[in-house]
């Protein structure tokens, strides 16, 4: 709907200044979009993407080569722009998706899960580009993402989407703060010795989700971590690994779903023609 691609079914929103169904014309002007399934022609090589797509942008013959240059450079494709998009690998094809994107320089520039699936090297290339596009650019990115680490690198505010609805909004740091408190979690040695390491942290915070071991909120910052070593010593509990954790966003969004992220081992998949079940939305403004 942001993206002019549907009508909304009720209410109204503005994308740039312009009401997205009275002035769908000039919202499309003045944003990029790269969606979930990048769209491209095997048969032509990423550089023939780019001229044509600066062709249906009505940008000047003199200056589709030359923009065409510069976004393949941008983007890490000089020594693969002149292969054929069939041979490029799954990175490669979503840096040349987000050149598309970018080719009438964009003041709004839409990204539907622009990771997903990608390797981490390709990954990181991609944020680097999405951070230098918002630093130095000045262009506004509405991003949504699955991966809460994603959303807290590059986001300036956060929203969490769950059933369709908002349920927590802000800077990634004001949302943590929300959770608030840090976590010990601790590890014992001897499986067998879980109910008695459960015991001794919750006289310092409240015990709350581990996928190893126990582990609890603690009611007063990092201060009680030395006496919960000692605590353990004292009782002759060898522990396999202690560890103190920061609030992340993953302590948010579990704090405000009461569940897991989409696409986690445990989740259903949601398909197209599903609402999201959780979801960021993140914009590096």
């Amino acid at each position: 709907m942001l993206t002019t691609l549907l009508p909304p079914t009720s209410g109204s929103a503005r994308v740039a200044g312009y009401d997205v169904v009275s002035d769908g014309s000039h919202v499309r002007a003045t944003i990029g979009a790269a969606l979930q399934e990048a769209a491209l022609d095997p048969l032509l090589t990423g550089r023939e993407h780019l001229r044509l797509q600066a062709s249906l942008q009505a940008l000047p013959r003199a200056v589709r080569k030359q923009r065409a240059d510069e976004l393949i450079a941008r983007v890490g494709l000089t020594h693969a722009a002149d292969r054929k998009v069939r041979g490029y690998s799954g990175g490669m094809k979503r840096r040349l998706d987000l050149a598309m994107a970018l080719v009438h320089s964009p003041t709004v520039l839409f990204l539907d899960e622009p990771t997903t699936g990608l390797d981490i090297q390709s990954r990181s290339a991609l944020w680097e580009e999405v951070a230098r596009l918002a630093r130095e650019d000045k262009v506004t990115v509405f991003l949504t993402t699955q991966y809460l680490e994603e959303a807290d690198v590059l986001a300036d505010r956060v929203g969490i989407i769950d059933h369709g609805h908002i349920v927590a909004e802000g800077t990634p740091a004001e949302l943590k703060a929300q959770v608030g408190r840090p976590t010990v979690e601790a590890i014992p040695a001897d499986p067998e010795d879980a109910s008695r390491v459960a015991e001794i942290l919750a006289r310092f915070g409240d015990p709350c989700g581990s996928t190893k071991g126990v582990a609890v909120r603690l009611r007063a910052g990092e201060a009680p971590l030395v006496d919960v070593v000692r605590a353990l010593d004292s009782a002759a509990i060898k522990v396999e690994n202690l560890q103190l954790h920061q609030p992340s966003l993953d302590d948010v969004f579990l704090a405000k779903t009461g569940r897991s992220l989409e696409g986690s081992d445990d989740d259903g998949d949601d398909d197209e023609g599903e609402p999201a079940r959780g979801q960021l939305a993140a914009e590096p403004a």
